[in-house]
């Protein structure tokens, strides 16, 4: 597979993202930019070193203008919070990084996919979307993706079943108010309730499913981590990886990508994730997946959280 892509931030993300792409033989270019340049310059020189087990590839400690002629672009620029820092504080922090990067990867690249995925990905996915210029089927935050797939790891665990006969998602924002649509979750076919009744008919040892715990369960999972090892990055370089998959597919998938809505669900003017159409040609569509209204108000709840900080920040 003959693919550019171009990924904006060497930190734990940024690096993960890269030596994964690597090594899953997804790239034949792969460009890193950091403006710490000795970092970039050592994440690099660690990566290919261990390309021979692989097609060749060629890595990049490079600038924007390496980024010429991505297929695809990866934003991981930002910084983590800081103990005592508001929500709002980090935004706006990250907010202005993105828009000094902004101008000057658009420039060079501007035919590429854009995955965002620096934090809060929502927010960040719709400053760019305001400020870059570009058709909206070309920008997609990374979203729930991670969040979906911390639920159906739950889920797998949970009724010890595989993660690939489980279809569930999570949407809203990353982030405290995201939700899951169980009216939508399925498991082979059966809902979650149905699937439970049937495993206990063949005398599989289950327990009813806590749906609230399980939502508790993906939504703290990240800080969990955090707390744990102080970062998370393995699960995240995963999801975006997935979803650079997809863009590089011959047909469409559906992910819960972050981008903007247009009157679907009622809701405006805001980047969340829900079920969308993603492939060769970027986001080509969402498709509404049946909800029942307290889902639907859960999710334009979700879209006034976001719309409240995206009115605190300054753009």
């Amino acid at each position: 597979m003959s693919s550019k892509i171009t990924i904006i931030g060497a930190g734990s993300v940024g690096s993960t993202i890269a030596y994964t792409l690597a090594h899953d033989e997804i790239a034949s270019e792969i460009v890193l930019i950091d403006i710490n340049k000795e970092k970039v310059e050592g994440e690099v020189m660690d990566i290919e070193q261990g390309t021979c087990f692989r097609s060749p590839v060629s890595l990049v400690a490079g600038d924007y203008a390496d980024a010429k002629d991505s297929d695809i672009v990866i934003i991981t620029s930002g910084i983590a919070r800081k103990p005592g820092q508001t929500r709002i504080e980090l935004t706006q922090t990250n907010v202005n990084i993105l828009k000094s990067i902004t101008p000057q990867i658009v420039k060079e690249a501007p035919n590429a996919k854009y995955i965002i995925v620096s934090n809060p990905v929502d927010i960040m996915t719709y400053v760019f979307t305001k400020m870059s210029g570009l058709p909206e089927n070309q920008i997609m935050g990374s979203g729930t993706i991670l969040d979906t797939a911390r639920l159906r790891y739950g889920l797998s665990e949970h009724f010890k079943v595989a993660q690939g006969n489980i279809h569930a998602y999570v949407f809203g924002e990353h982030g405290d108010t995201s939700f899951i649509p169980w009216t939508g979750a399925y498991i082979s076919g059966l809902s979650t309730d149905e699937y439970y009744e049937e495993m206990k008919a063949h005398g599989k040892d289950v327990k009813p499913l806590d749906k609230e715990a399980m939502l508790e369960y993906v939504q703290k999972s990240g800080g969990k981590v955090i707390a744990k090892k102080g970062a998370t990055f393995y699960a995240v370089s995963a999801t975006v990886c997935q979803l650079v998959g997809l863009i590089l597919a011959a047909s469409d998938s559906l992910a819960t990508v972050s981008s903007m809505l247009h009157g679907e669900y009622g809701i405006e003017d805001v980047c969340l994730s829900t079920l969308t159409l993603v492939g060769p040609n970027g986001i080509q569509g969402k498709v509404q997946m049946r909800m029942n209204k307290e889902e639907v108000a859960l999710l334009k709840k979700s879209a006034d959280a976001l719309k409240e900080v995206i009115a605190q920040i300054e753009l």
